[in-house]
């Protein structure tokens, strides 16, 4: 326990760093937005009704989608200011989160703005325009001055709303005190999730307590409480920025992850081998499965691991099942004409999607393979991950088994086994890898009909780093090197209840290996 805070602790200067930096670049971009459009809009009813309804239409899009949805957006735009400047800009990481929490953070303000100046008593206005005002001497010295509080209200109900959602930041590649609640959900690291939840509400709880003094300064007419609080929110601000403008060395490779152990695992396997070569090494971890061969595709991280079925199915949208060397065959081929993506050979164990039931509950119903639990299906409840649902692959079982389940299911990786052994579950979309299939003695079912792909864990390499020789020399020698007990004992060892390791040392458990 005392460990694991420690090694949480020690990245937190970072986490926060850039925590606190994404949050206020959008909440001043939002409220620059926001806070003239919210005057303009306490003047035209039109336009206040179009304002707040396309800000109210903002945040009923989740905001983890809202952020996702900006990274093909940006990298499009990229590619276009490629083709026609000669020079794009990073989708990955902070501009699509900047953009997604401004939008999401605008709403609040410019409620606010329009209430408080629109709230304002006639008589007021009026006197001001009978001493001779004009429209900019009366918005300046009247309105503004009088509408403050509510305005004040309305920042700091978005600072709080930025700083959550901040948090959901991760999957695009930011880095963010998410970090520690994406991957500490997913190893069942506790200590690493309440550290992320902790930081961040003790962050919004701050933020908001300056801001309210802020407002408390406006509406009492207290010039001291107004310099306390933006003292305040300054100093933080310097003391969070800290350790991100202290000189670090350039990572010379970025190393990408998709959101569970296995894949930290494997980033932290080729990282070791990168750094053991005297290299600079960033991790980019828990990124979305489509984002991270993106990202890779675009030149935003070097190298990461993905499965061939999943190229297969999601990249290359392929529904057959040829085999799994023409399937690596065709891949190897297609990825590097398309995209110019380079496929190392397999590193010689295969991550498949496999369904799964308890032995006891398989051996009752006696259900051995797909098409004996599609006899059963109807009686019985699904469960998979936050993406197996939507995959081809599934459409695919789906179709050829005739597959139809009284009830199914979306879980966390990590919860999904457990819903399995708490039997909110009866059958769950598993990982062949990973090591509680035979700690838990899960039942694989056979899929006679070949609808699920192979699924090689393979390494894949950006077009700029094709020709990288330390790279390719560093990475090479991981081919064929893990067989899937190796892999499935180095993810157990993460992701076990008691005596865990960190990522790190469970690569080092490969190595040895």
């Amino acid at each position: 326990m005392a460990d694991r805070l420690s090694a949480a602790l020690a990245v937190l200067p970072e986490r926060l760093g850039w925590h606190v930096t994404l949050s206020a670049s959008a909440l001043a971009l939002g409220l620059a937005i926001a806070l003239p459009l919210g005057i303009a809009a306490a003047r035209n009813p039109r336009l206040k009704w179009l304002a707040l309804g396309a800000a109210g239409l903002v945040q009923t899009i989740p905001s983890l989608a809202l952020l996702a949805l900006f990274y093909p957006v940006l990298l499009l735009l990229s590619g276009l200011a490629t083709k026609v400047l000669g020079h794009g800009f990073p989708a990955l990481g902070f501009l699509p989160s900047l953009l997604a929490l401004t939008l999401y953070s605008m709403l609040p303000i410019l409620r606010n703005a329009a209430a408080g100046v629109s709230g304002i008593d006639p008589a007021v206005v009026e006197a001001a325009r009978g001493v001779g005002m004009t429209d900019r001497q009366r918005l300046w010295r009247v309105e503004l001055p009088l509408a403050a509080p509510v305005i004040m209200a309305g920042v700091r109900t978005a600072a709080v709303w930025t700083i959550g959602a901040a948090t959901l930041s991760t999957p695009v590649g930011q880095t963010s005190l998410g970090d520690y609640i994406f991957s500490g959900l997913q190893t069942e690291d506790w200590v690493a999730v309440l550290v992320g939840c902790a930081a961040s509400a003790g962050l919004a709880l701050v933020v908001d307590g300056l801001l309210g003094l802020i407002e408390g300064g406006v509406a009492r007419r207290e010039p001291r409480r107004l310099w306390v609080g933006g003292a305040g929110l300054a100093i933080g601000l310097l003391a969070a920025l800290g350790p991100l403008v202290v000189p670090h060395d350039k990572p010379a490779y970025v190393i990408g992850a998709k959101n569970f152990s296995e894949q930290y695992i494997l980033a932290e396997l080729m990282a070791g081998k990168l750094e053991a070569q005297g290299a600079a090494v960033q991790r980019r971890v828990n990124l979305g499965s489509v984002i991270a061969y993106r990202a890779l595709a675009s030149g935003e991280i070097d190298a990461y691991v993905d499965y061939s079925g999943t190229l297969w199915a999601n990249i290359l949208h392929r529904t057959d099942n040829p085999g799994r060397q023409a399937v690596l065959d065709t891949l190897r081929k297609d990825l590097k004409t398309r995209d110019g993506v380079v496929l190392l050979a397999p590193l010689g164990f295969e991550n498949a999607y496999a369904l799964a039931m308890r032995r006891d509950r398989a051996e009752a119903l006696g259900v051995k393979t797909l098409a004996d639990l599609a006899t059963k299906s109807s009686q019985l409840t699904m469960g998979g991950d936050l993406e197996f649902f939507s995959r081809p692959e599934w459409a695919s079982v789906e179709k050829q088994y005739g597959l139809r389940f009284k009830a199914k299911r979306q879980f966390q990786p990590t919860f999904m086994y457990r819903a399995l052994e708490s039997r909110e579950a009866d059958v769950i979309s598993a990982f062949s890898s990973d090591g509680r299939i035979a700690a838990d003695d899960l039942v694989l079912l056979g899929d006679p009909k070949g609808a699920l792909p192979p699924y090689d864990a393979v390494i894949l390499v950006s077009p700029k780093r094709a020709g990288d020789r330390r790279l390719l020399d560093a990475l090479k020698p991981l081919a064929g090197s893990i067989d899937v007990k190796a892999m499935q004992a180095a993810n157990y060892a993460v992701d076990r209840d008691t005596g865990k390791k960190s990522p790190a040392e469970a690569a080092q458990l490969l190595s040895a290996h």
